[in-house]
């Protein structure tokens, strides 16, 4: 079995992703609190207290060996496989104290995202970010930063994040088959369409929204 010599919040979601539970579920099953394990999702880069060093390396010591097996391959695939990563370009699109919003048709918790689209070889994400939030809305909108990227916590996609500045056009569905809904949201309402767990931090932080 593979020593963990630190836990992360990072190497903490990949164990949660290893054991395919929710954060309600991995946290009822470590015995602490729910908003710890969203705590983790939204600081990845962050070395857990040393009490709960100890409660992990105990749950990894005692799980199943596909669940270990599933955690090394998330934290060490194989090379083919970080070359074949879905990248994935996302626009946060502001318009004066709104953001942009579609919802998706799958009934999941990633029902309302950013607009979103896949960036092919070769293809400049910041470019893709603005093309598909065209596509998918009607909006026209400039970047105006380069937010970070990081492994999705839920899907295991590159994603590429940009702020992006609203410059015109009406918010309609151009995107009937994937997506159900396009609305510009109050951004102090934001975490009612999408849990703050699942929001990158920087995202959070660039909209000046607490989690």
């Amino acid at each position: 079995m593979d020593i963990v010599v630190s836990w992360t919040g990072s190497t903490a979601c990949a164990f949660q992703r290893a054991y395919r539970l929710t954060n309600e579920s991995f946290a009822a099953q470590l015995r602490i609190a729910p908003r710890t394990v969203a705590k983790w999702h939204a600081t990845p880069d962050g070395e857990l207290s040393s009490q709960m060093q100890r409660i992990l390396d105990t749950a990894y010591a005692e799980a199943d060996i596909p669940v270990r097996e599933r955690f090394k391959l998330l934290l060490h695939p194989p090379r083919e496989t970080q070359a074949a990563a879905l990248r994935v370009a996302i626009a946060v699109v502001l318009r004066g104290t709104e953001v942009l919003l579609v919802q998706r048709r799958d009934a999941g918790p990633l029902a309302w995202q950013f607009p979103a689209g896949i960036v092919k070889p070769g293809a400049a994400p910041e470019s893709v970010a603005i093309q598909e939030a065209h596509a998918e809305t009607g909006i026209h909108a400039a970047i105006r930063e380069h937010l970070g990227s990081r492994i999705h916590p839920v899907t295991g996609t590159l994603c590429e994040y940009y702020a992006a500045e609203y410059l015109a056009g009406e918010a309609v569905n151009r995107d009937a088959l994937e997506n159900a809904a396009v609305q510009w949201v109050a951004i102090a309402s934001l975490t009612r369409f999408i849990q703050p767990d699942r929001i990158y931090r920087p995202v959070l932080d660039a909209l000046g929204v607490s989690a």
